[in-house]
This record gives structure tokens, sequence and C-alpha cells, in this order.
């Protein structure tokens, strides 16, 4: 059963700019409790306020999702994503299409690029690290032996990954460039791995 607090959120997210007024009759609770609410979601960065006037006298207050309010119903854009790539699949040519997610990471890595040229290996693995976190991932970075292991904790391509694997080369891509050496994949969470790892050798990692 869903608490007032998520009633509200998804009442927002059908029916954004909504007043205080319309929440309380949405959810059936009085306007005072809805405000209260609404103070704590806007506390937790999940709704903002907006003025909005209407006709003669002061204006009004209404009330949306923020950007982090949306992302708490990520099955819509999932759809939608899943449907944008299966309309780019059938109208590219498979390696027109295939090469999209590989630039997309050139391209930031790219923007990096003056941030990144002066550090040590280490501190690449360490702002690539915070790169990848700004994407959504979860990434751990560790020294074995003489070589080096990144672990996807967490991956935010895992859904669309299962019907459009070719997104996997955007964090491959990414890493590779960041630390300007080839890489090696050693598990992929879609083979049925606990996540996906990469493996550098010390010896490429000097070259870096």
């Amino acid at each position: 059963m869903k608490s007032t607090r998520e009633k509200i959120l998804q009442t927002l997210l059908n029916h954004p700019m909504a007043t205080i007024n319309d929440l309380a009759e949405a959810v059936q609770i009085n306007p005072i409790s809805v405000r209260h609410h609404l103070t704590s979601l806007q506390l937790d960065g999940l709704v903002k306020a907006e003025e909005e006037r209407h006709g003669v006298g002061r204006p009004r207050l209404v009330y949306s999702l923020t950007e982090q309010g949306q992302e708490k119903f990520p099955s819509r854009y999932l759809q939608l994503t899943d449907r944008l790539l299966t309309q780019l699949k059938q109208a590219l040519p498979e390696p027109q299409f295939n090469e999209i997610f590989p630039q997309m990471a050139k391209q930031l890595a790219a923007e990096k690029a003056d941030q990144t040229k002066r550090m040590s290996f280490e501190k690449k693995l360490d702002f690539l690290k915070n790169i990848l976190e700004e994407q959504g991932f979860s990434i751990e970075w560790e020294k074995t032996g003489d070589d080096y292991r990144i672990n996807e904790i967490a991956c935010p391509f895992y859904h669309i990954g299962q019907s459009h694997p070719e997104v996997c080369t955007m964090d491959q891509t990414l890493i590779s460039s960041i630390l300007s050496i080839p890489i090696e994949k050693i598990q992929c969470v879609l083979d049925g791995d606990h996540h996906c790892s990469y493996l550098i050798s010390k010896q490429k990692a000097v070259e870096g």
C-alpha cells in the first residue's frame, strides 16, 4: 500500500502544477497535512513550488516534481528510451547505430581531457569514479597484484542493456578514453555475473 508521501509524488507525476487543494482532493487528506508533506518533499529535493497568477489577486503556489523527483519513476523513462533505441536501430545501418554510444563516451572524455592530462593513473581512476557516478553508475576500483580492476556495482543501463546491449559500449569506451589505454571486460552483468568488471594490466597502466 502506498504511503501518503508516495501518493502525492504519483499525483504530481500525472498532474504537474497542482495546488495544495488539488493534492488534498486527489490524496483525500486535509490541506494542512498536504502542506506538511510538501514541505518535507521540498527539503528532500523531490518537489518544487512556483507562483502562478490566476485572475485578480495574489498568485497561488503550484507544485511539481523536480528532476530528482521524476527519477523516482524510472519505468516511464525506460519505456521511452527502449522505444527510441528500437526506432533508431530500425532506421540506421547497424554500424552507424553501434557507433552512437562509443561516440557519446568519446565526446564526454574529450570534454574532460584538460582536467586529466596531468593526473597520475590512480588519480585518473578516482576522477573516472566521480564521472561515472554522475552518469548514474556506482563503481569501485582496486589494485590486485600487478593489475587494476574496476567493478561497476550498479549500472543505470542494466534494464535497457537487456534489449539493447550496444549501450554497454558507452561505459567501456569512457573508461578506456579517460585512462587513455585499452581495457579488458572480464565480467558482465548481462551474462549473469554479479556486476561488470574491467581489468587493466600493470604494464598498460604504466603506459597510460
